[in-house]
């Protein structure tokens, strides 16, 4: 299969998502379209629109508590040989350190609580920001170009 160049001007997707977890799938496929083109193997893409998944599940089910009426802020581009996707929420905000280790022997037969895990593992950088005025924003970083491989994912 031949390779679409990627555009120049294929980026920034900017979208204002209602909190339901049906737009996950939304912003998997334009995702992916930003990054057609790209010299990203299918095994990384996979991974990264699995760090979208969660990140946005988290805003989801967290950050706006399934309410409808409050909107999930999602920016994604590739700027240079980074992508960036950023997330932001209207929920009430949380402090990421106080997460529990989803790898401590207390908390493996959990069932929740390995979104943030699964996103830095697949991601090289991801960084939180409480916003003034509430909600919490989560950007994610992966360099593509890097040929980095992360131990156990190979992204």
């Amino acid at each position: 299969m031949t390779k679409t160049p990627p555009s120049q001007d294929a980026g920034p997707i900017r979208m204002s998502l209602s909190s339901r977890f049906e737009n996950i799938e939304l912003a998997q496929h334009l995702c992916g379209k930003l990054l057609d083109g790209r010299d990203v193997s299918e095994e990384t893409k996979h991974w990264l629109l699995m760090a979208l998944r969660e990140g946005l599940a988290n805003a989801i089910k967290h950050g706006n508590r399934q309410d409808t009426s409050k909107r999930i802020h999602l920016e994604m581009d590739v700027v240079g040989s980074n992508l960036q996707i950023s997330i932001r929420d209207e929920g009430e905000g949380f402090d990421p350190s106080a997460v529990d280790d989803p790898l401590a022997p207390e908390n493996r037969l959990k069932t929740s609580g390995r979104g943030i895990f699964y996103m830095k593992t697949f991601m090289d950088d991801v960084r939180f920001r409480k916003v003034e005025g509430g909600g919490m924003e989560i950007v994610l970083t992966k360099n593509l170009g890097s040929g980095k491989e992360k131990e156990g994912n190979r992204t």
